[in-house]
């Protein structure tokens, strides 16, 4: 099915007209963000939430967004940016951290919500869904900047790398994993999960209050953990290591371990919320 990739070597640059070049990169965020966006429009309205304030959020998740993105990777490398200082700003070249965005998104979206009076969680819940569709798209925007590949490979679907661009010790090495692929896969497969599970929740009808706010959002948060965890075995790309575990590896476990943490304070609540309720008809 990907063969294809195996023989095709990618060109960063979508466009050249001479005064401004195009690069596949952020034209592939941009075509990722643009859906990802009419995503959570079409979703909100279903959820009765005010296009306006839709409009307004998208505005701030997306600027600070993309600054927490790209100071999280700088932190991530900064031995490379302290001697390169200028390069911080060419997020066309690639360096982004999702990591980063979700952070930034998450405080955007509590003080937004908090300002407007919007349960915050089915906020989040909305936005994941479109951010998986988004990563699917925007991730492989990696691979015409042939960076955040993989080990070395000889499978079919393995992808050429220009040689200044392999790490030193796989310089005799000429295909790797396509690991941009295999977290583009799995974006969509979480995308079309929990797409299906808001039309589930929303043709069901279930009333507002026992809705559940807040699980999309843990499930996305979980399942994308997994999943780039488990891809984090397969790059060679730099990453900080702790006790020998990737940098991104051991975020992942920290995101997964506080979704469980969530997950079992919002048991505890509804339990307790069914005592009461009990205690009160009796």
């Amino acid at each position: 099915m990907f063969t294809w990739l195996h023989s095709f070597e990618p060109n960063p640059v979508l466009l050249d007209l001479s005064f401004i070049k195009i690069y596949w990169y952020g034209f592939l965020i941009a075509i990722g963000a643009i859906l990802g966006f009419l995503i959570v429009l079409s979703l909100a309205k279903k959820y009765e939430i005010r296009k306006d304030d839709i409009y307004n959020l998208a505005f701030y998740v997306i600027i600070f967004g993309l600054i927490g993105d790209r100071l999280y990777y700088v932190f991530y490398a900064w031995d490379y940016y302290s001697q390169n200082l200028l390069d911080i700003v060419k997020i066309w070249q690639g360096g982004l951290a999702i990591h980063g965005a979700i952070i930034a998104g998450i405080i955007v979206v509590l003080i937004f919500a908090k300002k407007r009076e919007i349960n915050p969680w089915k906020l989040t819940d909305i936005i994941v869904v479109s951010l998986a569709l988004a990563m699917a798209i925007g991730r492989w925007g990696n691979y015409f900047n042939m960076e955040l590949f993989g080990s070395p490979t000889d499978l079919p679907w393995g992808i050429p790398i220009d040689p200044a661009k392999r790490p030193s010790q796989f310089s005799t090495s000429y295909y790797f994993h396509p690991t941009f692929l295999y977290e583009s896969l799995w974006n969509l497969g979480i995308f079309i999960y929990l797409f299906i599970w808001h039309k589930i929740r929303l043709y069901k009808n279930i009333p507002e209050k026992i809705k559940g706010y807040g699980n999309i959002t843990l499930a996305y948060l979980i399942l994308y953990s997994i999943g780039r965890g488990l891809n984090e075995f397969l790059r060679i790309d730099y990453s900080p290591y702790v006790f020998g575990i990737r940098w991104a590896q051991i975020m992942s476990m920290i995101i997964i371990f506080i979704c469980f943490i969530i997950i079992i304070v919002k048991i505890i609540k509804k339990s307790r919320t069914k005592q009461v309720s009990a205690d009160s008809a009796s």
